[in-house]
């Protein structure tokens, strides 16, 4: 991921509406029935999938009630391999047991079981979606697909455990993300003569020990409803997709391609997607950190990643890019940023300015390091994407400088940003559509030369980055919007002249469109089109198998975009958490820890009538909640906040378009000039009640 940098955005927070506003805190919270986690460490499936049931297999569900034991049984050649398919209602993660009460010899060898793990039942076959073999080598690779048990004539409990019974023979791979396993009767011929494919099998119980974050309702420190129930249950699949992938590193579980870090070893980190289990990529950071410093305040796993990442910064200054300024922001951990300031500076002041070309002044990616990006593009030449990035993480970083008394890095930092932002909008900026090419030369095409084709990311981030004014970003939205939109989101580019054949034109990440969201959230007038977007590309996950969890990535006509290897249930899609906290309650941090912080609420485009919620912080909870309500002579809002004493912040009021709005802070009116669409307010910590009417 070459110039990707220290990018990151958002957050959150809330109170309680209903009745009234206040009525409801001390109530039992109503949000807690949209939690996702299982309820203990121990998951039981729930129902055998139907019209999965093939062969000789007597008392199906005996495995899920305890109601007898489910038995798999084969005596001759011409019989059909006995199999069930069993179905745990979500995607979870961890250890397998299979609890047996005995099994019967039809011939030499014990009778045999294959597993098959899968996310979706599209993809699960008579081999897993994925494995930990699949990507290994040599002594690492133990299976081919399947994970194998000979069932001993005894009652036990088999645990699949990543290794094999029998020397090199009867292997497992261990831990799996899924949410089907597809059971049957049948022995490799490689397993011989350990197992068997005739006989019968006993399966009394099945169960699941999660190795996940488990994030029960009591665990959760922030958290989001609103008066539309899809809306409030996707935040929490957000949060429980990005729990899934929150969990201990360990060599021996991770996918081995070059995956493993020893400096990770036995840490809690975030995972690139529960099923592979993969050394986290910092990129999904971006998204996937936020979820979780807003739902479980449990900065650990993405401080680990940040660590690691830190300690392997070249001596040029290039670093696996990371975000320490939001980890700072949201966590008040200023240790963590005396500590890492030096590698921070030195990113943003050798390696950026070591590739920028003096006569542009933009960033010229040569793709030295070898990397691609999120999507494994490796774009050459002044692309527009890197160069966004370059920008907010200047601006991002002059903010947190300034906040802790780095006064000539944050005036360098800024002044750098505004040049570069001044450079992009002179170059990159394609007058004729009023959004930015992707900046480098089609594939094959000269260099200097650019390619008309033109990007998501680096169109959304320009926006975020503040590189453009309202104008232009509104025509950025408008247009993609128009050239992209598809039922399940928006795509990624507005043509597949990069990589022909891969159809980029109908691929849709949720990790980037969450920044296009985000600025459509921060762009006047684009409310609505925002919302419109969340409830295509959330929707469609949501209504979709597997449910519930977040994919890696959506391709043509709304399938898994990698096919079985996709992930889904991956942290880098859970944009819904920090842009349903951080616009719709509207707070964010403006110096570490919300010492200060800045609250503004998006209460229109959505038909929403309502929206409640709370966020960590280090000095206490920020709570918010705003109501919309009829009247006779126009709408009326009321909107509490409560913030930690000690702290102190700016409110946005919006007008809700009245003619001559009359806005109150706790019952006292607040003088303004006419024509405002927000009123800002400052306001020291602690409790505070607006409210606008005609």
């Amino acid at each position: 991921m070459f110039f990707n940098t220290l990018v990151v955005l958002l957050t959150s927070f809330g109170l309680s509406v209903g009745p009234s506003l206040a009525a409801v805190r001390d109530q039992d919270p109503s949000w807690h029935q949209y939690a996702r986690s299982p309820v203990s460490k121990i998951v039981k499936p729930v129902a055998i999938v139907a019209d999965s049931i093939i062969g000789n297999v007597s008392n199906p569900t005996g495995l899920l009630d305890g109601q007898g034991a489910t038995v798999l049984s084969r005596s001759d050649q011409d019989d059909l391999l006995p199999a069930i398919v069993v179905d745990f209602g979500q995607n979870v993660v961890g250890i397998l047991s299979l609890e047996f009460s005995g099994s019967q010899n039809m011939s030499t060898g014990l009778p045999g079981l294959k597993l098959a793990f899968s996310e979706t039942m599209e993809y699960l076959t008579n081999r897993s979606d994925f494995t930990r073999s699949d990507n290994a080598s040599g002594n690492e690779k133990l299976t081919n697909g399947t994970d194998q048990v000979a069932v001993k004539n005894a009652s036990y409990t088999w645990t699949d455990f990543n290794g094999c019974q029998e020397d090199t023979k009867v292997c497992s791979d261990g831990l799996h993300g899924f949410r089907y396993v597809k059971i049957w009767l049948e022995a490799l011929p490689s397993d011989a003569p350990y197992t068997s494919s005739f006989g019968s099998v006993s399966i009394s119980g099945m169960s699941l020990e999660w190795s996940a974050y488990l994030g029960t309702a009591d665990t959760f420190t922030g958290w989001f409803e609103c008066s539309d129930q899809e809306l409030t249950q996707w935040w929490y699949d957000g949060v429980y997709t990005v729990d899934l992938g929150t969990d201990t590193f360990f060599a021996n579980e991770t996918e081995p391609r070059g995956a493993s870090s020893p400096t990770l070893e036995g840490k809690q980190v975030l995972f690139d997607g529960a099923k592979r289990d993969r050394d986290p990529y910092v990129g999904d950071l971006a998204v996937a950190a936020l979820t979780s410093y807003l739902s479980q305040d449990f900065a650990e796993p993405t401080r680990n990643v940040l660590e690691d990442l830190a300690r392997h910064q070249r001596d040029d200054g290039w670093i696996p890019p990371a975000s320490i300024v939001d980890l700072v922001l949201y966590t008040g951990n200023t240790s963590y940023a005396d500590a890492y300031w030096n590698t921070l500076a030195k990113v943003l002041d050798g390696y950026y300015p070591s590739n920028t070309d003096n006569t542009t002044g933009l960033l010229d990616n040569n793709a030295d390091t070898g990397y691609g990006d999120y999507a494994f593009l490796p774009r050459s030449g002044p692309v527009t994407y890197y160069n966004a990035l370059y920008v907010h993480a200047l601006s991002y970083a002059s903010q947190l400088a300034k906040s802790l008394g780095q006064e000539d890095d944050a005036a360098r930092w800024s002044s750098r940003a505004a040049a570069v932002g001044e450079a992009l909008l002179t170059h990159n900026l394609d007058e004729s559509i009023g959004a930015f090419y992707d900046g480098g030369p089609c594939p094959g095409g000269a260099a200097g030369t650019v390619c008309d084709v033109h990007a998501q990311d680096g169109n959304a981030i320009a926006i975020l980055a503040g590189v453009t004014n309202e104008t232009t970003s509104a025509g950025i939205l408008d247009y993609w919007q128009t050239a992209t939109s598809q039922v399940y989101g928006n795509a990624f580019y507005d043509s597949s002249v990069l990589s022909p054949g891969d159809n980029f034109d109908q691929r849709v990440y949720a990790f980037i469109s969450y920044f296009e969201i985000a600025a459509r959230f921060a762009t006047p007038g684009q409310s609505a089109s925002a919302f419109d977007e969340i409830r295509r590309l959330y929707g469609w996950m949501a209504t979709h198998d597997p449910g519930i969890t977040m994919w890696e990535g959506i391709g043509p006509n709304g399938s898994a975009y990698e096919g079985a290897f996709t992930s889904m249930a991956h942290g880098w899609s859970t944009g819904i958490v920090p842009l349903l906290t951080g616009h719709l309650l509207g707070v964010k941090p403006t110096s570490p820890g919300f010492k200060t912080w800045r609250i503004c609420p998006v209460v229109e485009g959505g038909d929403l009538t309502w929206a409640r919620g709370e966020v960590p912080t280090p000095g206490g909870v920020i709570r918010v909640a705003w109501e919309m309500e009829d009247a006779q002579s126009g709408p009326v809002l009321v909107l509490e906040v409560q913030t930690p004493q000690g702290s102190s912040g700016t409110v946005c009021v919006p007008t809700l378009g009245l003619t001559d709005p009359k806005v109150n802070l706790d019952g006292s009116p607040i003088t303004f000039p006419p024509g405002q669409t927000l009123v800002t307010v400052n306001i020291s910590g602690g409790k505070h009640n607006f409210t606008v009417e005609s």
